[in-house]
């Protein structure tokens, strides 16, 4: 007889600022550019997102008490300026980032880590840098990026976002959204 259990199923799971199709095509834009001047492999303009808690597996039994928890949060609503490129050399990215960062966005991420520590969800805890991912795999020096055009984000909601892997990278799925003040 056999001992072993079977793992319980699970999703991949992120919070995140979840753009319209237009904003995303907005910034999608830059990617042709930083492209040509870095290499790697643009994200697919669909994916385009912003990550505010990344909790990895969680088992699927436990997504509509992640769900109740996220609804606990209470946070403003506000727009979220994106006009710098960067590139972490440490991980071949380049990404996008507001210079400016809103002041209702830290206690957004503050509010949503206290929600789930108290309902005993694990969560990778760092300091929280709003970025959007465009490239991977990209190759630049410390020199600044160019100029780019000003997108912004109007941010009256957040979302419980699956990570599904496909043959392209990631496919994210929306689970629920959030509205905020």
């Amino acid at each position: 007889m056999n001992n072993q259990t079977k793992p319980e199923a699970s999703a991949r799971v992120f919070f995140a600022l979840w753009p319209d199709a237009a904003e995303r095509a907005a910034l999608a834009a830059w990617q042709p550019a930083l492209h040509k001047l870095c290499g790697g492999r643009s994200m697919r303009a669909d994916t385009l997102h912003t990550t505010l808690v990344f909790l990895g597996d969680v088992l699927l039994h436990r997504l509509e008490a992640l769900q109740l928890a996220a609804q606990e949060v209470e946070g403003e609503s506000f727009d979220l300026a994106f006009d710098v490129a960067h590139y972490w050399g440490h991980n071949h990215i380049v990404f996008a980032a507001p210079h400016i960062v809103p002041p209702q966005l830290a206690p957004l991420v503050q509010a949503l880590e206290q929600r789930l520590s108290k309902h005993r969800f694990h969560f990778d805890q760092r300091p929280y840098k709003p970025h959007i991912t465009l490239l991977r795999h990209a190759r630049w020096s410390d020199a600044p990026l160019p100029e780019m055009q000003r997108v912004v984000w109007r941010t009256r909601s957040f979302a419980l976002v699956q990570s599904v892997p496909d043959e392209e990278g990631a496919n994210y799925r929306v689970l629920a959204k959030f509205p905020l003040r």
